[in-house]
């Protein structure tokens, strides 16, 4: 084992905080829709089909989130990862 394959081994990911940061996510995707109104999933996936007349995107690659402050005030937050244009 040479000193090199020291500092390549540090850089791999752990299974286990990988893990753990894709459960992190899937919890704050869910928490994020308790409070959601009944109408979301649809309006969601129109504006994911709508973006998708322009660009070829998968649905993982949109994030719909929807916050609401105290003072009755809605936020709709859209995200999108689009793809490199060539």
């Amino acid at each position: 084992m040479s000193i090199l394959d020291y500092f390549r081994s540090s850089k791999k990911p752990n299974t286990a905080s990988l893990a753990k940061e894709r459960l992190q996510i899937i919890v704050a995707h869910q928490r994020g829709e308790r409070g959601a109104p009944d109408y979301f999933p649809k309006m969601k996936q129109e504006i994911i089909e709508v973006i998708r007349k322009y660009v070829q995107i998968s649905d993982d690659q949109v994030s719909v989130q929807l916050d609401q402050n105290d003072d009755n005030l809605s936020v709709l937050e859209l995200n999108v990862t689009l793809p490199d244009s060539k």
